[in-house]
């Protein structure tokens, strides 16, 4: 008997109400009657890309955006039951949907259950009504509390909350309420990120000199300074454990055994596919990625085979860089064993020097047969992980 090999799948949803003033993902606006045309061709796609996939178990399904919680429930539903008939799906598998509260409903989620969803990603942001006016978001706290509380009755019982800190015009204590609040209601995974303000945003336009003046050292007029983003730093990592929360991941956090499955594959390179509008897939060490023209997504003819939407393969030299930084974010660090096991070649004769160089700067520290970031090197982590491209 052939065994299966773990496919991990992605689904983008590029629809949202408005697009947030710092986000720069592929997203959109759209009328209801573009939306069902793109539910239709994603369900194509789906078919044709499970013919190709015959090989692989899936074991984790993402439903990302964009909003996904825009569309209507039976649109969710359309596509699972789609994922279920074309792929080999795990009886287990973890499959997880991102909601913006102001778009979820008990309709929605009733759906949801029924297409198997067992895990939520809940985008709050923050839990103060000014800073997300600030981000554009189109919710307030308590439109996320009843989407929360909602969520709860319906009977999901393993939500992620996003959260971000570094905003406009916060403070530390901003910062703290939200993490209070949140805490409060216990939810299984927080996922905690540091704004970044990325050009072609309104953010960038907005703030982009801001962000140059503390990139120099210099004092930012409406950012956070330096200091005070270390503050916050220090300030979620001491609340969330003391609430029992795992650090599992740089900017991921939760209660014991309830890590984010998918997330964790794409660290520790398992193969994923993308379906949908621009979405970016890994497999048999080739990267290739759909286009990101809503136009030509929704008349181009897929291809059947995954080699020909290659657009490049990775040699072993780039294997091993992933390998070291994207498994170097994960707290448990990276494994001498696996990577020899798969490159045939100890990590001491590839990256010999470069161990060495961020132990003697207390970025790096091992433990047993692991290699991971220490706290120091975690605060620098964009530095450190460079450290091995």
């Amino acid at each position: 008997m052939t065994t299966k090999q773990e496919l991990e799948l992605y689904i983008h949803i590029p629809f949202c109400v408005r697009k947030c003033r710092y986000c720069d993902f592929l997203s959109m606006p759209a009328k209801e009657e573009e939306q069902r045309r793109y539910v239709d061709r994603l369900l194509e796609e789906i078919r044709q890309q499970g013919m190709a996939c015959r090989e692989y178990q899936v074991v984790s399904v993402f439903v990302g955006g964009g909003t996904p919680s825009l569309l209507a429930g039976v649109q969710i539903w359309e596509l699972l039951e789609a994922v279920r008939n074309h792929f080999r799906l795990e009886k287990d598998a973890e499959i997880t949907i991102e909601c913006n509260p102001g778009t979820l409903t008990a309709q929605k989620l009733s759906f949801y259950k029924s297409a198997g969803i067992n895990r939520l990603s809940l985008g709050l942001q923050s839990a103060d009504d000014r800073e997300l006016h600030v981000l554009g978001r189109i919710h307030t706290y308590r439109d996320f509390l009843e989407s929360y509380d909602t969520a709860r009755k319906m009977g999901f019982a393993n939500i992620n909350v996003d959260l971000m800190s570094g905003l406009p015009g916060q403070k530390v204590e901003d910062w703290a309420n939200t993490l209070k609040k949140v805490l409060a209601l216990a939810p299984e995974h927080i996922s905690a990120y540091s704004l970044i303000v990325e050009e072609g945003t309104p953010f960038f336009e907005l703030y982009g000199e801001d962000e140059l003046r503390r990139q120099r050292g210099e004092e930012p007029r409406v950012l956070p300074t330096e200091e005070a983003e270390r503050e916050m730093y220090g300030i979620t990592l001491e609340m969330l454990k003391s609430r029992g929360y795992q650090r599992y991941e740089i900017s991921n956090y939760a209660l014991p055994h309830r890590e984010c499955r998918h997330n964790i594959g794409y660290w520790q390179l398992t193969p994923y596919l993308g379906l949908g509008l621009g979405s970016s897939s890994f497999m048999g060490n080739a990267r290739f990625s759909n286009t990101r023209k809503l136009d030509n997504y929704m008349n181009e003819e897929f291809s059947s085979k995954q080699e020909q939407a290659a657009v490049s393969y990775l040699d072993k030299k780039q294997q091993m860089e992933e390998f070291m930084f994207l498994g170097l974010r994960m707290m448990e660090g990276i494994s001498r064993e696996r990577f020899e096991d798969k490159f045939h070649m100890t990590l001491e004769s590839v990256y010999g020097p470069v161990l060495r160089r961020l132990q003697q700067q207390g970025l790096l520290e091992q433990c047993g047969g692991m290699v991971r970031l220490t706290e120091a090197g975690i605060a620098v982590s964009n530095y450190a992980l460079s450290e091995f491209i």
